[in-house]
């Protein structure tokens, strides 16, 4: 049975497995040379730290994952992130990324975060899809901006409102509180009730 849950940082392994394939053959991602699971475990530690990093694991093995990071790192970007998700290969076009991203993007209300962005080299009509289908709004591209694989590549921007912004926004929810609530468990239903269509 796949089941959502949180990523510990002993997923380093699986995360870096599928994330290895994205960086070395694709230009998705512009990293060039895929990181280790140590490396993998670092960045899941700092994420864990502002925002979930969730997985999807079947049998023990993790077959994708999405996460939030800061979107940047002045203060008056505290309540806005980025959002990733990827899926392995042979898993993907079934509903799984779907799945991730309903359920983070439940938590990441529930903490007070009012914006998510989404930065997606062009062409993928498959993640432009999946976002778009979400309800992120494309907001600007960026041309040419990364070489790799012999060509230019451009990215583009979509952002989700995930509060109204009309006053001064309230404090962000830890992790470690988020975890204790019930805003928690109704999200992981959420992205599970999506895996078991």
């Amino acid at each position: 049975m796949r089941q959502i849950r949180m990523a510990t940082l002993d997923d380093a392994g699986d995360v870096a497995e599928i994330y290895g394939a994205v960086v070395a053959g694709t230009p998705i991602s512009f990293e060039l040379e895929p990181p280790g699971p140590g490396e993998m475990a670092r960045r899941m530690a700092a994420v864990l730290e502002l925002a979930p990093w969730l997985v999807c694991e079947e049998d023990g093995r993790v077959d994708g994952y999405v996460y939030a990071s800061r979107h940047h790192d002045r203060a008056a970007y505290r309540w806005s992130v980025d959002v990733t998700v990827y899926v392995r290969d042979g898993r993907r076009r079934g509903g799984l990324g779907r799945a991730l991203y309903t359920a983070l993007l439940e938590l990441l209300r529930a903490q007070g975060f009012h914006a998510a962005h989404a930065g997606i080299t062009l062409p993928n009509a498959g993640s432009v899809g999946l976002h778009e289908a979400l309800g992120f709004r494309p907001i600007g591209v960026y041309p040419r901006v990364g070489w790799k694989m012999g060509a230019w590549h451009d990215v583009g921007y979509w952002q989700l409102e995930l509060r109204e912004r009309t006053r001064a926004p309230g404090p962000i929810l830890a992790v470690d509180a988020l975890r204790r609530s019930p805003a928690w468990d109704r999200a992981l239903a959420a992205g599970q009730v999506l895996l078991a269509r």
